[in-house]
């Protein structure tokens, strides 16, 4: 059974940062995956935030380029989002999700097989 846990979410004052992570297991990132992040607020759609491919190939959007960053370490099965200089308008639940093969652009909610739960990022002085 494949699942995907994300922790790192909290409360953090504008400018600050958090580090998510998403806990991979029942698969290998050994295989062809893309690893995406997503984050939806209150009343607003879910939207794609970052993502990267089993060939280190990244994706970010614009609303956070510069700023946001992810990474995979393969040998602990886990993907992360660095995020930095968070500002209030950040504040969403964030989702991990994965989908089989190679994606690239931005992430699509419909091209993934395997979602987290969420976790809660607050951004507020």
């Amino acid at each position: 059974e494949v699942q995907l846990v994300e922790s790192g979410g909290g409360l953090v004052q504008p400018g600050g940062s958090l580090r998510l992570s998403c806990a991979v297991s029942g698969f290998s990132f050994g295989g062809t995956w893309t690893k995406s992040w997503f984050r939806q607020a209150p009343g607003q759609e879910r939207e794609g935030v970052s993502s990267i491919s089993s060939d280190g190939t990244t994706y970010s959007a614009d609303s956070v380029k510069g700023r946001f960053a992810i990474a995979s370490d393969n040998t602990k099965n886990t993907f992360y989002l660095q995020m930095n200089n968070l500002k209030p308008e950040d504040a969403a639940v964030y989702y991990c999700a994965a989908s089989r093969g190679d994606l690239f652009g931005p992430p699509i909610e419909a091209a993934m097989d395997y979602w987290g739960k969420g976790t809660l990022v607050t951004v507020s002085s």
